[in-house]
């Protein structure tokens, strides 16, 4: 049955294969791929024009924001005009704003005007007054009493058109005359709505708006809403025709939307203001869109025009055809290949055939066989060639392989016998480290292993870092590998020395530049490069010296690591005799290499001072700035007499450079700082994230609030995140530096504004701070400093210590803002961590002595307040402790340590403090404890420890035992101190006593109290 089934589905298979079902089953599956791959099509056409769309939204609504804003600045330099004079005749109005020449900058302004503010009984003089000027017929239209009256008075250009508004009162019309008051009492910009110009006598009339700005009457104050009322003279303004505001707006790509304005927030018949295209209709794409100008809102619906989206499909179409005909082209090749399997099948048949092909075979195997000499050939001259030293070794001692560049690197003789011994290659290198005991290093003689890895295991990818004694250092990866049926481990070596120098020095470059873009003193950046460059040359000692002003003295710059005599005396060292190597590489201009200076002639009376410092040797390389002057000396001692190695000299010039960098440009940060020109450089420059921002639609947005009668604004931002959210959308990214964009992780190379948020400065946890800045601002302050997080571009939340600060002159307006950030993401982790490593203790994880002390004195001023409390304090020493470390060896002691600290953890409560307080001698804080209790819960841990044997790494167990101490401390004898001292008095009565027992000391009468015997008589004398 077995065999039948088998036969069955040889022949289905078969049948499938076969011409006629074969090339059927391809041209189905051709026409599905197809069928999937042009419905993708189209819905990556209707995608892409989706993005068109919204890309022709944006840019039309920036266009129209961008000239409504060019429009409003225009009428600030108006108001301006009269902020500068006492009294502008319409012959300066007239000249001014001819040089302005509107219809060619400003298209759709249907000219620029002012109002006068005249009250009702200054009518009659005012209308004289404008009719001797040459204006007989002048007078103020509509007719009509009103509380006050806004003629227009001067409207530049003066042509026909405008004449018509000519002594037109604004105040006389609502819209008018509500944004005549919206700007007379905020002092801001203020816009129309929906209204028909006093100009439009012909037709077709469009719709238009003024937008108007406040003339007050210097010098009278305007900081109060009833200052400002009192002391308005009048408005300039503009008046708008909506039609020819949007003429040529967006250029060709808003040419194919349908835009139509609507005045406020919502869309009516009755608001319409503009429709660049009545007629359209059954449009495939509408978006509404909401801009403030002025304080006013307008409500855009935009549209795409029908037929504009027929080409995209196109593509989907041509996918089709082509699929549709590869789909029958591949049917008929696989006809043919079946068809030609048919017959291949009937040639296999033939026995010739075969003969044939066993020859060849046979002609192959010779060919390949030739060809793998060629390669193992081929192969020693690659490994020969490659710029990492390759060493294979068979995991038993014996190298089996290496290339020449690895002799290179680790300079191996020629006469070492390291191919029958690897012990002695690995001994020649482990003699090149700075640190022998690390990296490489036997497990066994005979017997090579890498660390961390135990016989018989896999070997995994292992990498390391070697630093050698000349300065270089090389990179090291291991790796298991399988040679035929035997294991080895191939290592692998690159000289990285240039590529660390290069990290290193782009590092300290990057701090540097950080401390100078910070202000900090030039001995704090000059520290900074000391450091850097001793940093990873634990046996050099470098100093800066400084020339002074006179050229004739150095000056000690930076020098941490040198003993403070040798600072001293060399401080104003004089440079005209060439004394020392420092004072000679200044006189020469160029490097001074001393060896020994002992044996140096130029050192002369600072020799036994060098000598008295412990210095062997010195080099020295002069600071030359950019000017080619000499700067100072950048210099690098020994303890010991030698000579630079290649990376040492690459280590004294990359000093030098630094230093060099640092003083120059210390020396011009005051100048950096004067000028517009100057703080641009240092902007663009500056290695901390600095931003531009304008927040003056947030100052427009506060004003609102302010007008609603919202007097907290901070408990209203609080209550309202909604509106904090608003407020931060509104802040606009103008420009950043290069630091800003590496700290936001943006791509390099490319600055895109418009990828930048707020969330850059601040997240969403750090919206709180952003509700401080802002209500800072509100008040007045022009600076604010805070600590919060930020969100960088890959959606990774760091932290961020934050300085906003408004630029002079701009206080009111808060459109030039400068934000520096500095990320602190790092500082906070290593203070965290630098706060870990000084309370605990490093054995054990146990609070350290300093840490159990700060606690202890804790406990002592909550016994002062709390009238009743008690507390209790246990030391607790190992008996016989030395004869552990005697017999056994100091890491049996350590683990005797951590085990017993493990111990004594599982009966602590939460409330308890314990602490290693030095050598084998530990402390437990008992709060809330009597010293009857403390007492029951020491013998208990003595008990436990006694009964508990302590393992050992090699297996051995030991059993030890434990004295206690203990004192009590309450309202009478509250101090930490003297309760330390008698439970130490206790211990050492119970050590006397005999050991492995608890002692307990009455802290009122100051004597032993109640003693508990041991519960065995065990005693390690």
């Amino acid at each position: 049955m077995r065999a039948d089934a088998q036969a069955r589905l040889h022949r289905l298979l078969q049948g499938l294969l076969s011409p006629s079902v074969l090339p059927a089953l391809v041209l189905s599956g051709c026409l599905v791929v197809t069928a999937v791959l042009s419905h993708g099509a189209l819905a990556d056409a209707e995608q892409d024009a989706q993005a068109d769309f919204d890309g022709r939204v944006r840019e039309l609504v920036n266009n129209l924001d961008q000239r409504m804003q060019t429009y409003v600045q225009a009428l600030y330099g108006v108001q301006g005009l009269f902020a500068s004079s006492q009294d502008v005749d319409r012959e300066e109005f007239r000249t001014y704003l001819a040089g302005q020449d509107l219809n060619r900058h400003f298209p759709g302004v249907h000219g620029v005007g002012y109002m006068r503010l005249v009250g009702p009984r200054q009518r009659e003089a005012h209308e004289v007054l404008v009719r001797r000027q040459g204006f007989p017929d002048y007078r103020i239209f509509p007719a009509g009493e009103r509380d006050w009256y806004a003629p227009i008075v001067y409207l530049e250009p003066f042509n026909d058109s405008n004449r018509h508004a000519f002594g037109y009162d604004a105040g006389s019309e609502p819209h008018r005359r509500t944004a005549l008051e919206q700007a007379r009492d905020s002092g801001q910009p203020a816009m129309s709505a929906k209204i028909r110009l006093v100009q439009e006598v012909g037709a077709p009339a469009q719709s238009g708006f003024l937008v108007v700005l406040p003339v007050y009457n210097h010098p009278q104050p305007i900081a109060t809403l009833a200052q400002r009322r009192s002391a308005i003279s009048g408005w300039v303004f503009a008046p708008f025709r909506v039609g020819d505001l949007m003429a040529g707006l967006g250029g060709p790509r808003a040419a194919a939307l349908d835009v139509e304005i609507y005045d406020g927030g919502v869309i009516t018949p009755e608001a319409l203001m503009y429709d660049s295209v009545p007629q359209a209709h059954d449009t495939a794409r509408v978006t509404r869109q909401q801009i403030s100008i002025a304080n006013h809102r307008w409500t855009l619906r935009i549209a795409t025009l029908p037929g504009g989206g027929t080409a995209r499909t196109d593509k989907a179409q041509v996918i089709g055809a082509l699929g549709v005909a590869l789909s029958t082209l591949l049917a008929c090749l696989t006809w043919l290949l079946a068809r030609g399997r048919v017959h291949a099948r009937a040639g296999m048949r033939r026995s010739r055939a075969l003969a044939e092909e066993l020859k060849e075979g046979q002609v192959t195997l010779m060919v390949l066989a030739d060809s793998a000499q060629r390669s193992q050939a081929m192969l020693r001259s690659i490994l020969d060639s490659t710029i990492d030293g390759i060493l294979v070794d068979n995991l038993k001692g014996a190298v089996l392989n290496s290339n020449r560049r690895f002799r290179e690197l680790w300079n191996v003789p020629e006469h070492l016998d390291w191919q029958n011994d690897g012990a002695v290659l690995m001994a020649h290198m482990c003699s090149q480290l700075r640190h022998p005991e690390c990296g490489l290093r036997l497990d066994e003689p005979e017997q090579l292993t890498l660390p961390g890895v135990q016989r018989g295991a896999g070997l995994e990818e292992e990498h390391e870092v070697l630093h050698l004694k000349d300065g270089r250092v090389i990179e090291k990866y291991t790796r298991g590998l399988q040679l035929g049926s035997e294991p080895a481990r191939i290592w692998s070596f690159r000289d990285i020395t240039e590529r660390t120098q290069i990290e290193r020095r782009e590092q300290t470059r990057r701090h540097v530049l950080e401390l100078l873009a910070t202000g900090a003193p030039l001995q704090t950046i000059l520290e900074s490069v000391v450091l850097g460059v001793e940093a990873d040359n634990e046996d050099m000692m470098c100093s800066i010296l400084q020339l002074d002003d006179s050229g004739e003295h150095l000056l000690v710059g930076a020098a941490p690591s040198l003993p403070g005599f040798y600072n001293a005396a060399i401080h104003g060292m004089a440079i005209r005799d060439g004394i020392g190597a420092c004072g000679l590489a200044v006189r020469t201009r160029s490097r001074v290499i001393v060896e020994d200076i002992r044996l140096a002639p130029s050192w002369g009376e600072y020799r036994d001072l060098a000598l008295q410092a412990h210095l062997g040797s010195c080099w020295s390389d002069p600071i030359i700035s950019t000017s080619g002057a000499v700067l100072g000396t950048f210099a690098i001692y020994h303890r010991e007499a030698r000579l630079p190695s290649l990376a040492n000299i690459a280590l004294i010039e990359q000093g030098a450079r630094l230093a060099g960098i640092a003083i120059e440009q210390a020396q011009a940060a005051e100048a950096l700082r004067i000028g517009e020109a100057r703080f641009r450089s240092l902007y663009d420059h500056a290695p901390v994230a600095l931003w531009e921002q304008d927040w003056s639609a947030v100052r427009g947005a506060l004003a609102e609030l302010e007008l609603s009668g919202i007097e907290d604004l901070a408990a209203y931002l609080q209550a309202n995140p909604s509106q904090l959210r608003r407020l931060a959308s509104l802040v606009r990214i103008l420009d950043v530096n290069a630091a800003a964009l590496e700290q936001v992780a943006a791509p390099p190379g490319r600055k895109d504004i418009g990828a930048l948020t707020l969330a850059q400065n601040f997240d969403a946890a750090a919206m709180p701070n952003f509700a401080g800045a802002v209500t800072a601002l509100a008040q007045g302050q022009h600076f604010f400093a805070c600590e919060g997080s930020f969100e960088r571009l890959d959606g990774v939340a760091r932290l961020n210590e934050l300085t906003l600060l408004v630029m002079p002159g701009h206080t009111h307006s808060l459109d030039f803002v400068i934000v520096s950030t500095l990320d602190i993401t790092e500082r906070r982790r290593m203070d965290d961590e630098l706060r870990v490593l000084a309370t605990t203790d490093f054995l054990t994880g146990l609070p350290n002595r300093r840490e159990f002390m700060g606690r202890l004195q804790e406990e002592e001023g909550r016994l002062q307040r709390d009238i009743g409390a008690s507390a209790a304090v246990l030391l607790l020493d190992i008996d016989h402790f030395k004869r552990i470390n005697d017999e056994y060896g100091h890491a049996a002691g350590d683990a005797v340590l951590r085990q017993l600290a493990d111990l004594m953890c599982e009966g602590q409560r939460k409330i308890d403090m314990l602490g290693r307080i030095g050598g084998e001698e530990f402390a437990l804080l008992l709060p809330g404890t009597e010293l009857t209790a403390a007492t029951v819960f020491a013998e208990r841990l003595r008990q436990r420890v006694e009964q508990t044997p302590m393992r050992l790494d090699d297996g051995v167990t030991l059993n030890i035992t434990v004295s206690i101490g203990i004192a009590a401390m309450d309202e009478k004898a509250p101090g930490g101190d003297q309760a330390l001292i008698r439970a130490d008095q206790a211990l050492y009565r119970a050590k006397r006593a005999g050991r492995n027992r608890v002692e307990q000391m009455d802290g009122e009468a100051d004597r032993p109290g109640h003693q508990v015997p041991a519960a065995s008589g065990l005693n390690l004398d």
